[in-house]
């Protein structure tokens, strides 16, 4: 299955971006909603962008009690949304709940854990009290995501071999860290370039800034598209 686009929307509204996403209707599919828009504009900024075409991965890391997180997936289900992530550190029962409630009110939306964030590298990841390397705290949260009953995760695109090597085959991996090879890393610590990340398994891959940054928006979602397309 061909790896696909998400366009990160790292704005407060969706006014700030539409110039944008009227250049990226019909290019780009999938748009991402993160804590900073939605926090500013709640469930209106989802629906305003689902009405443009796009299809919206509201990325909230929902992380609480079981039954806090499956309350929420069961309220996100009466949204426009194709995608939520939740914080797999919420070990395996606030996972169970919250797999629950999503087969329950939303059998098409696809829960994704979140492992270990992008920003993190080993020596923050020791500040927290995880001795281990953040590929070993990858494999580990991700391997109990799966046991829990969840069908994608998000993960840094350098952890994408061993977590083929471990999970399922129809898990879908999600993959920021993504960039160009002629764009800055910025805050990111472990990246990939589109295509490298389509050929170690990625089935989604999210980019925001070298996108929005450039020029001619459309022209470089194009040719990520292209690049993912000739990774196959």
């Amino acid at each position: 299955m061909a790896c696909e686009l998400i366009l990160v929307l790292d704005a407060q509204s969706p006014r700030e971006v539409a110039p944008v996403l009227r250049q990226l209707q019909g290019t780009v599919t999938w748009v991402k909603v993160g804590l900073e828009m939605y926090t500013a504009c709640g469930p209106d900024a989802v629906r305003e962008i689902a009405d443009q075409g796009f299809k919206v991965f509201l990325d909230l890391k929902l992380h609480d009690i079981p039954n806090t997180v499956a309350k929420s997936v069961e309220s996100a289900s009466r949204l426009p949304v194709g995608m939520l992530t939740l914080h797999t550190g919420g070990g395996r029962e606030m996972m169970q709940w919250a797999v629950k409630a999503q087969h329950t009110h939303a059998p098409d939306l696809l829960l994704l854990g979140v492992t270990v964030l992008t920003s993190m590298s080993a020596a923050g990841l020791a500040e927290t009290g995880v001795t281990g390397s953040p590929e070993d705290q990858v494999v580990r949260l991700g391997r109990l995501a799966a046991e829990s009953g969840l069908r994608g995760l998000v993960c840094s695109p350098l952890e994408l071999g061993p977590l083929r090597a471990v999970l399922p085959p129809d898990m879908s991996l999600v993959t920021p860290g993504i960039r160009p090879r002629d764009a800055k890393a910025d805050d990111q610590t472990r990246i990939m370039t589109p295509g490298d990340a389509a050929r170690a398994g990625a089935r989604y891959i999210v980019v925001g800034r070298p996108i929005f940054r450039a020029p001619e928006p459309a022209a470089a979602a194009r040719a990520i598209l292209a690049e993912l397309a000739a990774a196959g």
